[in-house]
C-alpha cells in the first residue's frame, strides 16, 4: 500500500513498520536502498534551476550534503512517529544537541539550561557559546512551572532533558514549555532516554526535539548518528543551520538507523521489562542507597513519569551505601555480562561509575555513596541479576 493512501488512524506499531519505505519508488524492493552520493546531476538547466526555487531547498535531491532518498526515508519516520513536522540528521547526538541551539541562539542572548544536562552539552555551552557572546544560566530540574522567574527579556531557548542525565529526574515539561512560550522562547528537549517512541514531545509543548539516533533508534552499538524533529515553525531556522555548518550523515549509517527503527517498540519493551527486573531487585540489596528509575513507584519523579511518557528504557543509575573506589571498581571488575563502556541503547547490557556532583552547578547533588549508571540491554534479566550479585559480593569482600 502506497503511504499517500494510508488511512490517518493506523496504530503505531503499523506506521513504525511502514513509515518512510516506499517500495513503489524502489521497483518494489522493501527497504530503501543505500543512496552513496555526493553529485546529483539534473538533466537540463530547467531541472537545476528548480531544484533551487525558494522553499525546495530541502525538499528535493539535488546535492549528497542535503539529503538523499535513504536520508529522507528515515526523516519521515522519525518525525511521523513522534508526531514532529519534519527531521534532519546529522553525524553524532552531539551535533543534534549543538545546531538547534547555534540556529537560535545569537550574540546577546540568554539561554536556560537544565543543571542535569549531558556533560558535553555542558561544555558546548560553556566553552563555545560563552565565545559567541551568550549567556547560559543552568536551573534545577525540578523547576517545573517556577522556571519563570528566571525567564529575562532576552532568553531565547528553556532547554529540558528528562529524565536528567546521570540522576534521571523527571522534568515537569509541559509546566515549562508553558512558561516559555507566554515570554516568547523556545523549548529544545533531548529525548534521547525515551526515544521519539515513549515521549510525544510535541504534544507536550517541545519547540525542537534533539535525539543521539545512536542510541535506541540504531539498537545496536555500531552507529553514530544524530536526528533533530521540529514544529513547521522551527523547521526552516534549524534545518538551515545544519546545512550552513555542514552537518550530514553517511548512508550506511542511516541504512542501519531504518533497519534499527523497524524494531524499537519490540526492543524497547523488552528493555523496560527487564530494567524493571534488575531495579527492583537492586532495591532489596544492601549494599544499595536507591535506585534512579522514574519507572519504580519509589522514585520521586514516578507521577510525572506516569503522567507523561509511555514507557521506560533501559537506562537508569543507582547509589550505592558508602564504599571505596577499589571496592567499586572490584565490584566492575567481577562483572561478565556488564560491559564498561560509554553510550547505551544496544541490545547489550553496560555499566560504568558517575560523579554528576562535579558538574552540577545550580543544584547540589549529595549521593549516600559512589553513583553507577546501568544500561539493561536484552539479556535474561536472572543472568544479570546474578552477574550483579557476583559484583557485590567482589564489592563486599574488597571492603572486608
Amino acid at each position: 500500500m502506497k503511504n499517500d493512501d494510508w488511512p490517518r488512524n493506523y496504530r503505531k506499531d503499523t506506521l513504525l513498520t511502514h513509515l518512510g519505505r516506499h517500495p513503489e519508488a524502489h521497483h518494489g524492493a522493501v527497504n530503501p536502498p543505500v543512496y552513496h552520493a555526493s553529485t546529483i546531476l539534473s538533466a537540463n538547466m530547467a531541472e537545476w534551476e528548480a531544484k533551487r526555487a525558494p522553499g525546495r531547498r530541502f525538499d528535493v535531491v539535488r546535492y549528497g550534503l542535503l539529503g538523499t532518498p535513504t536520508t529522507f526515508a528515515l526523516e519521515e519516520a522519525v518525525a511521523a512517529i513522534e508526531g514532529g513536522y519534519r527531521a534532519m540528521l546529522m553525524s553524532s547526538g552531539l551535533a543534534a544537541v549543538t545546531a538547534p541551539l547555534q540556529a537560535c541562539l545569537k550574540n546577546g542572548d540568554h539561554l536556560l539550561m537544565v543543571d542535569s544536562v549531558y556533560g558535553p552539552a555542558r561544555n558546548f555551552c560553556d566553552k563555545v557559546l560563552t565565545r559567541c557572546g551568550i549567556e547560559t544560566t543552568y536551573y534545577d530540574p525540578l523547576i517545573g512551572e517556577g522556571i519563570a522567574r528566571l525567564i529575562r527579556p532576552n532568553t531565547r531557548v528553556v532547554y529540558v532533558e528528562s529524565p536528567g542525565s546521570l540522576t534521571f529526574e523527571v522534568q515537569d515539561v509541559p509546566a515549562i514549555a508553558a512558561a516559555a512560550h507566554a515570554a516568547g522562547a523556545k523549548v529544545l528537549m533531548d529525548n534521547t532516554w525515551a526515544s521519539p517512541w515513549l515521549f510525544p514531545s510535541f504534544e507536550r509543548g517541545v519547540d525542537v526535539s534533539i535525539h543521539a539516533a545512536t542510541k535506541y533508534i540504531v539498537g545496536h552499538s555500531d552507529v553514530m548518528l544524530g536526528a533533530v524533529i521540529t514544529t513547521k515553525e522551527m523547521y526552516e531556522p534549524v534545518r538551515t543551520m545544519t546545512a550552513d555548518i555542514g552537518h550530514c550523515a553517511g548512508p550506511d549509517d542511516v541504512y542501519l538507523a531504518l533497519r534499527g527503527l523497524r524494531t524499537l517498540s519490540v526492543r524497547l519493551e523488552r528493555h523496560q521489562k527487564n530494567a524493571l527486573t534488575v531495579a527492583r531487585w537492586l532495591q532489596t540489596r544492601p549494599e544499595v542507597a536507591r535506585v534512579l528509575y522514574p519507572a519504580l513507584p519509589e522514585d520521586p519523579g514516578y507521577a510525572l513519569w506516569q503522567r507523561d511518557f509511555f514507557g521506560a528504557s533501559g537506562l537508569f543509575g543507582m547509589v550505592l551505601k558508602p564504599a571505596s573506589r577499589k571496592a567499586v571498581y572490584a565490584m566492575i571488575d567481577a562483572l561478565d555480562l556488564f560491559g564498561i563502556g560509554a553510550s547505551w541503547g544496544g541490545f547489550e547490557s553496560l555499566i560504568q561509575p558517575t560523579s554528576p556532583a562535579r558538574i552540577r552547578s545550580a543544584t547540589h547533588w549529595e549521593p549516600e555513596g559512589p553513583t553507577l549508571r546501568l544500561h539493561i540491554g536484552l539479556e535474561d534479566p536472572q543472568d544479570l541479576i546474578e552477574d550483579l550479585d557476583r559484583g557485590f559480593h567482589a564489592l563486599r569482600t574488597t571492603l572486608g
